[in-house]
């Protein structure tokens, strides 16, 4: 593991806090970030993936970072990312075909095992998540019609799951691979979300992938850049964000929320301030004087132009920051941004 020097600033407040950037020096684009534990009270281990095959990763909470190297990957635009304790990751790169990979490690990155590469051109994959250390999942544009998702219950072997209960895609719909999270996974069901068509849609499983249903949402689109490009969820509430991302600064119809697990869609209140590109539920703490104050239905969203947070569950947003961030992900009472450049940046 190479050492980077990191420099740190500061920007934005929320909550009486502040963004803290870290530059990585990495000549990349990040796109995805995963945050976790080693061991029950150990330090964060935090894990960031973009283009030109970089992923680093961080074993003391951000304070140094190292770039891991993926063997023959140099190429490759990874953009999701899913760590599990203190040595084990999954990382997924983009591409038609065989540029679509799904990489393993289990020793920090010091050796890789390439599970998954796609043997047919008309694969091209979005999105990774996983449930656990051994179950995960990734979504595919479709493939004759259809959405196409890969499958591992042991963390090794991918296989694609049934799509005869898979509605049809619409002329032009397709998943966003921006930021590592167009996919969610939950008890309740697995969850993605599309766009690119007339109707930006959430398509919902409750049967592990058997069966699936298709929700119309309010998020703007009707061209190849618009749609939902987000998803998040926390019990039966769920987020979505997007927008334009070609329009970064339009505000039309760029926030979405359920409460009903993703069945009937409101268009929040007051948006956020442009296209976003990523959400996540955050468990921020505020104290006044002595008293301290859980919002469990704290949401923040990232874009190119900026960050908004809502604080009842996505139907009301205002600006946080003004970094240029792709993905975010929540890990306890922080949220972690990765964006151009190399841009790492953690609102504690």
């Amino acid at each position: 593991m190479r050492t980077i020097l990191l420099v740190c600033l500061a920007a934005s407040a929320v909550f009486g806090q502040s963004w803290h950037v870290q530059t990585s020096g990495v000549d990349s684009n990040l796109r995805g970030v995963s945050v976790t534990r080693a061991g029950p009270a150990g330090v964060p281990v935090v894990w960031a993936c973009g283009s030109r095959g970089v992923v680093l990763r961080s074993d003391d909470d951000g304070k140094t970072w190292g770039r891991v190297d993926v063997p023959n990957a140099s190429a490759l635009d990874f953009r999701s990312i899913q760590a599990f304790g203190h040595g084990t990751a999954y990382v997924m790169s983009i591409g038609n075909g065989a540029a679509s990979r799904i990489y393993k490690t289990t020793d920090a990155g010091k050796h890789w095992t390439l599970e998954y590469q796609a043997a047919s051109a008309r694969i091209f994959l979005d999105d990774l998540v996983c449930a656990s250390k051994s179950n995960c999942y990734a979504v595919s544009d479709p493939v004759d019609g259809k959405f196409l998702l890969l499958h591992t219950s042991d963390g090794m072997n991918w296989r694609e799951l049934p799509r005869d209960g898979m509605p049809a895609a619409l002329p032009g719909e397709g998943v966003f691979a921006a930021s590592g999270t167009s996919l969610a996974v939950s008890k309740k069901g697995i969850y993605f979300a599309t766009g690119g068509a007339k109707i930006a849609r959430v398509f919902r499983s409750k049967d592990g992938g058997k069966s699936w249903s298709a929700f119309d949402t309010p998020i703007y689109s009707g061209n190849v850049s618009s749609g939902i490009f987000s998803i998040a969820r926390r019990g039966n509430a769920v987020v979505i964000v997007g927008g334009d991302y070609k329009n970064v600064t339009g505000t039309e119809r760029v926030a979405a929320y359920s409460e009903d697990d993703g069945e009937h869609w409101k268009l929040a209140e007051s948006g956020p301030h442009g296209f976003r590109s990523a959400v996540a539920f955050v468990d921020f703490v505020t104290e006044f004087g002595p008293v301290a104050f859980l919002y469990p239905a704290n949401v923040i969203a990232v874009g190119p132009n900026g960050e908004d947070i809502s604080r009842d569950g996505g139907a009301h947003w205002e600006s946080v920051g003004s970094l240029k961030l792709n993905a975010v992900v929540g890990f306890e009472s922080h949220a972690w941004g990765v964006g151009p450049k190399g841009t790492i940046a953690t609102l504690p």
